[in-house]
């Protein structure tokens, strides 16, 4: 089965990389080091212990900083190999992992799950455990780190009943990727019992919470969202009015406008919202020019967040069109809406606002934060 896997992989590689080069339009990250992605990288003249965790995107990677953080402080002759397969996950390691390990990181993009792709990169680089970041699952991957005694742990993993019934749909590939696994760490019982359900050995499961509500606010985040706060809402020192400011995260395409209308209602409706601030964050970059495009169509004048500066009185919406700042966003708004929810995508890390003591609003559809929304 794995060998078919393989194969369609293969005939499916030139549409992928059209996909690729497509993204690179909107985002040029996506059009750079192709070859990280077909496993071409130095080879490693370090033979210290070296840790792999892949986290694919920012949600993952800022999971994972607390897991690498404490090993990393117990471990000092431990170096670690992190990869993502996002620009803005890429960014996120880079800016956050790079002064934490002081010289022990090293940071590529996961290779397309084909062997010809992936034996080279792991030959040069030698990993000593894989350790993936919520349910990642590539068969290549996991069968050439099997091969080479290589310990895969899959960490804070998750397991919706959708994506259960999924994997259930290919047994044979599924138990071939969960057989090469030494152990999954899963958020909730739930999560664990779907996981043993599709074949994993149960003593290879345990559950232990999901680490993304270790977050912890920092001195320097919390300043930078107060500084930012004052920026959208003014101090309401010396008489001046504090505006009251609304974010909408991690929005996808359909949301946007239900946002939007929801705000003319806000500010029609209610007269002491008259100078409502949205500040909107699409999930996707490539997207940042056609949501400004949808919110000047709708008559609303905006400003970027690239474009620096802050917002004024004559501003109704500021786009988040910046990568690596959305939790200090969350710390500076007084209602946060995070998306992914109004469309059927599962819903996105409510986690967050949540830990800056912020009012969360999310939509019906949130499947993968199914035990989170029911404990919060």
């Amino acid at each position: 089965m794995r060998t078919l896997y393989t194969w369609l992989f293969r005939a499916a590689l030139p549409l992928i990389l059209l996909r690729l080069w497509w993204r690179g339009r909107a985002q040029p990250e996506y059009r750079q080091r192709w070859r990280e992605r077909f496993g071409r990288v130095p080879a490693r003249a370090s033979r210290a212990p070296l840790i792999w965790v892949h986290s694919v995107s920012v949600g993952e990677t800022l999971a994972a900083v607390p897991v690498i953080e404490q090993l990393a402080a117990r471990h000092a002759d431990w170096q670690w190999l992190v990869t993502t397969t996002t620009p803005t996950g890429s960014e996120r390691v880079t800016s956050v992992l790079e002064p934490l390990l002081d010289g022990r990181l090293l940071h590529y993009y996961l290779p397309y799950d084909l062997p010809e792709c992936l034996n080279p990169f792991i030959d040069a680089l030698h990993p000593r455990a894989l350790i993936v970041i919520e349910t990642e699952l590539w068969p290549n991957l996991l069968a050439a780190c099997s091969r080479r005694g290589i310990s895969a742990l899959l960490a804070n993993a998750r397991l919706s009943e959708k994506s259960a019934h999924g994997y259930a749909r290919f047994p044979r590939l599924t138990g071939q990727m969960l057989g090469s696994l030494s152990r999954v760490v899963a958020q909730y019982p739930a999560d664990a019992e779907r996981f043993v359900s599709l074949g994993l050995p149960a003593e290879r499961v345990t559950a232990s919470g999901n680490i993304k509500f270790d977050l912890q606010i920092n001195l320097g985040l919390a300043s930078e969202a107060q500084a930012l706060a004052h920026q959208w809402r003014g101090r309401g020192d010396a008489g001046g009015r504090v505006r009251p400011v609304w974010l909408a995260a991690s929005t996808h395409d359909g949301e946007e406008a239900l946002v939007l209308d929801a705000f003319a209602q806000l500010r029609r409706d209610h007269p002491e919202l008259a100078e409502l601030l949205l500040v909107l964050v699409p999930r996707h970059p490539q997207r940042f020019d056609s949501v400004a495009r949808l919110c000047r169509e709708r008559g609303l004048n905006v400003l970027r967040r690239s474009d620096g500066g802050q917002p004024e009185p004559t501003h109704q919406v500021l786009l988040g069109d910046t990568m690596g700042e959305l939790l200090q966003f969350y710390g500076a708004c007084d209602v946060a809406f995070v998306g992914g929810s109004l469309v059927p995508v599962g819903g996105h890390n409510m986690i967050e606002p949540a830990a800056w003591g912020v009012p969360v609003i999310c939509g019906p559809h949130l499947h993968n934060f199914a035990t989170v929304a029911q404990l919060m």
